[in-house]
């Protein structure tokens, strides 16, 4: 069958499953009522079970996303009033912003804009003095849980009296009951270009490239719908820095990613949106004529405090 006609027949079984479906009462496999993201979850499953691998090669993923923002089955992130002061110095300010699934997020601003000290508010490690978040999937609100986050720190944070092959077992084993479909250690291993030589190695005789690679692998393998990264291919060789791009591209389909950097060029080549924090507050950067040179001097002048975003 070919992809263009299993397009169409999809298409027709999403118009049909979209108008009568929901009409009919159609509830989800787990029990309760009707909740399009998660018939549309269940859905994706049943075609994937008949099609196989090659369901990723005959489905359009942008035309799914399509079809999930406009039925409101994709899932929205939005941080609203957010503020956090160190004493008398007001680092973030009224922070509020909706980010959306399907997107890579590049939180650009200078050195000590507070990129860090908003990641730790919305990972709870640190208590913020003001404002709320909250995640929406399928027109429900709710609030983020331990489960929902992924942290990827700027220098990575491994146990390095384990190897590699340890850290990632025992991080299965305690996580096997959220983990959906749990793969031989050595396919992580080599979903991430890890060497078989270095996978029983300590993670203490890691680089910071393969150490980085680590924390992102646990992340990966436990598919938080939101994945922050804070600063996470500024020291890392070229090589490895285009491998994390490419798996991050390759994430976001189904979550929401941000990322932070000072490095203009690294977020216009990664990310879909640019949000700058500037003097503690987030603005939504158009990205038209990313590439051009009167586009970067915008984003320098608004870092600058030259002029404001238009």
């Amino acid at each position: 069958m070919t992809a263009g006609v299993c397009g169409g027949l999809f298409d027709k079984v999403i118009n049909f499953l979209s108008k009568d479906g929901g009409s009919a009462g159609v509830s989800s496999k787990s029990g309760g009522a009707f909740c399009p993201f998660i018939f549309a979850k269940e859905l994706m499953l049943f075609i994937d079970d008949i099609f196989g691998d090659n369901i990723y090669n005959i489905l359009s993923s942008k035309a799914v996303y399509r079809f999930c923002r406009k039925e409101g089955m994709y899932m929205r992130f939005t941080i609203e009033h957010l503020v956090k002061r160190f004493e008398k110095k007001e680092v973030l300010r009224d922070i509020d912003f909706t980010f959306e699934s399907g997107k890579i997020y590049g939180l650009l601003g200078r050195n000590g804009a507070g990129k860090t000290t908003l990641f730790n508010c919305l990972n709870k490690d640190m208590k913020a003095d003001g404002g709320d978040f909250y995640l929406e999937e399928g027109g429900q609100k709710r609030e983020p849980v331990p489960d929902d986050i992924g942290y990827v720190l700027s220098t990575p944070t491994v146990p390095e009296f384990l190897t590699g092959r340890e850290f990632l077992k025992f991080f299965i084993d305690i996580h096997k009951d959220k983990i959906e479909e749990s793969k031989n250690l050595d396919a992580y291993f080599d979903y991430m270009s890890i060497a078989p030589e270095d996978r029983d190695k300590l993670l203490k005789d890691y680089s910071h490239g393969m150490k980085n690679k680590m924390q992102m692998l646990v992340n990966i393998i436990a598919k938080p719908n939101l994945l922050f990264l804070d600063e996470p291919l500024t020291s890392l060789d070229v090589v490895v820095a285009e491998e994390m791009k490419q798996i991050l591209r390759s994430l976001k389909e189904d979550r929401i990613i941000i990322v932070s950097t000072h490095i203009m060029d690294l977020a216009l080549d990664l990310c879909d949106e640019i949000v700058l924090l500037n003097h503690g507050v987030l603005d939504k950067v158009d990205k038209t004529d990313m590439d051009s040179h009167e586009f970067k001097e915008k984003i320098l002048a608004v870092l600058r405090d030259e002029r404001p975003i238009d």
